[in-house]
């Protein structure tokens, strides 16, 4: 996350005792956006791999190969739609879209998701058919394919490692390209344990294996795309951690229509009415309170209320300081 680019906080006198400071934190997280170059590198090493591995899968008649390769096809895809994701977010706001086109990330997200397991659906069917009607397969040649899988995945995997711990998307890169070598690495040791003893059942065996635990791997990555496509509150971010802040701060007296909440990937978004008496510090207390709450929480955009009297809303809402919010 970078510098903050504060753009100064507003405050608003009406004639009903409102004041509304706007604080604007942003920490422009560049993720994805700065990372062309890896993912152009990475969708050409992968999806040379995918055209050689789907060959040898059908030359060695090996179906962990296949399930490989899937994953391999899954990735190329996921890699395509991030990078296509992270062009759009950078593209600026507009009177149709007034966040810009940020929250593209998210959609790539969940997509990805999906993509991997159909994907992974397809090669369960090959494989199931393949325990019904077994084929011969080539130990040696799975085990060479899959020993140069290993290293394309991993020096893929490292392209991401550094941003796979801000963004979404390429966590999701990062985790299927890492999850490629786990699964090449596997697939040698199913192509030794062929050539070891000849029982070709071993092949279908490890490409289950291979499958239902890609499906297993995954289940947490889905879960966070779907919750930020359901604007949860991000996972780094405790609400009740920043309600306990901001009820802290000296003069509120109560807090409501607090709301949290992804605008991509990298980007969170968050509202609050501050409830303080008559006379408060204004801009000068919004413009600190935007940036503590970046500072603490990586809260990028902040807007924030200030109420001086008691309004048909909050008295609707019912909230007295360190009340749950009631959305």
């Amino acid at each position: 996350m970078s510098g903050n680019h504060d753009h100064g906080a507003h405050a608003h006198s009406h004639g009903h005792g409102h004041g509304h400071g706007h604080g604007h934190g942003h920490g422009h997280a560049h993720g994805a956006g700065s990372h062309g170059t890896a993912f152009a590198i990475a969708v050409v090493l992968n999806a040379g791999f995918v055209v050689a591995e789907t060959a040898a899968s059908f030359v060695s008649g090996s179906t962990a190969l296949l399930a490989d390769a899937g994953h391999n096809l899954g990735d190329v895809l996921s890699l395509l739609l991030a990078w296509g994701a992270s062009v759009l977010a950078k593209r600026p706001a507009s009177a149709g879209f007034t966040y810009g086109l940020k929250s593209s990330s998210i959609l790539a997200a969940i997509t990805n998701v999906a993509l991997l397991w159909v994907a992974l659906g397809a090669v369960l069917i090959e494989t199931l058919r393949r325990f019904w009607q077994p084929e011969p397969v080539n130990g040696l040649q799975m085990m060479l394919v899959a020993a140069v899988g290993i290293g394309i995945n991993l020096v893929s995997a490292l392209l991401f490692a550094r941003g796979s711990k801000t963004d979404l998307n390429l966590r999701a890169a990062f985790q299927h390209l890492m999850a490629d070598a786990v699964v090449s690495a596997s697939v040698v040791f199913a192509g030794l344990a062929i050539l070891l003893t000849g029982f070709q059942w071993i092949d279908p065996v490890a490409s289950l294996i291979i499958t239902v635990g890609l499906a297993w791997a995954s289940w947490d990555l889905l879960k966070d795309a779907i919750k930020m496509g359901l604007l949860a509150v991000p996972a780094h971010i405790e609400e009740v951690d920043v309600r306990g802040y901001l009820s802290g701060l000296d003069g509120v007296t109560a807090i409501h229509d607090l709301h949290i909440w992804p605008m991509s990937t990298t980007e969170t978004a968050f509202t609050a009415h501050l409830v303080m008496p008559a006379g408060h510090p204004g801009d000068a207390f919004v413009h600190m309170v935007s940036t503590q709450l970046e500072a603490r929480f990586g809260i990028h955009h902040a807007t924030i209320q200030i109420e001086q009297v008691a309004t048909d809303c909050m008295l609707h809402a019912g909230h007295q300081k360190h009340a749950h919010d009631h959305a």
